[in-house]
């Protein structure tokens, strides 16, 4: 069970993280973020932060 959590919450991020982006950019209609300049600049970090658990994760789980 070694780095189950830290994958789980990893892949959330970046799913999560590319939909701020994309909605941030303004190319899904029909949220209140979309076209939010916040948005598209959140949205990439959360990405980086998701793959920097993926990572240890992955790690945990090799150890």
């Amino acid at each position: 069970m070694r780095g189950w959590f830290r994958l789980t919450v990893g892949l959330l991020a970046v799913v999560i993280g590319a939909l701020w982006t994309v909605l941030g950019l303004g190319y899904v209609e029909g949220s209140v973020l979309t076209d939010r300049r916040i948005w598209a600049l959140v949205g990439p970090v959360v990405v980086v932060a998701g793959f920097v658990a993926l990572w240890l994760g992955m790690r945990a789980r090799r150890h």
